[in-house]
């Protein structure tokens, strides 16, 4: 005896998303609200550049001055920090925590133009400052550019011998 059952593809679309679910839940920790906290905190970065100077402005909101660490290390700029989870009795209710914590790392590979002899880091409002200054032969130089003078053997022509040996 035969049963015939009636084919629906969207339970087996549920199905599939159900699965696919699962794979990313297992692949990336957990639930969103878990993710969030545990995940690792990067900050966020901004680079200039001008003449002078190569700039790095860092978000690093809500971290002490004495939880940086800046270090150059063969043409690589490396800045580790902590912020550390404050966990206040006022805040026992506390509903949810988006704010990220823990450690950071972020390094930035320098180009040969920069004196790694002369820098400097601020820290302002929660963002860290890093300015990179550029070597004097790395900086633009105007050339001046000569216009309507022949020269002959390294010697400027006077305007008149010009004149007559062109005719």
């Amino acid at each position: 005896m035969t049963i015939l059952t009636r084919w629906d593809p969207y339970r087996e679309l549920s199905s599939l998303q159900n699965r696919m679910s699962r794979l990313f839940e297992e692949q990336y920790g957990g639930g969103r609200e878990d993710s969030l906290t545990a995940g690792a905190f990067v900050p966020a970065v901004d680079i200039y550049e001008d003449e002078h100077s190569i700039q790095l402005k860092l978000e690093v909101p809500g971290i002490d001055e004495k939880d940086l660490d800046i270090k150059v290390e063969n043409n690589t700029l490396t800045v580790n920090g902590e912020r550390k989870f404050e966990k206040e009795e006022k805040e026992e209710n506390s509903h949810r925590v988006e704010r990220r914590y823990g450690s950071f790392s972020r390094s930035f590979r320098l180009p040969n133009t920069v004196s790694t002899d002369d820098i400097q880091a601020d820290c302002d409002h929660g963002v860290l400052k890093i300015r990179l200054a550029k070597r004097a032969e790395a900086k633009p130089k105007q050339i001046k550019v000569n216009i309507g003078q022949k020269t002959i053997e390294g010697k400027k022509e006077p305007q008149a011998a010009a004149k007559t040996s062109a005719a």
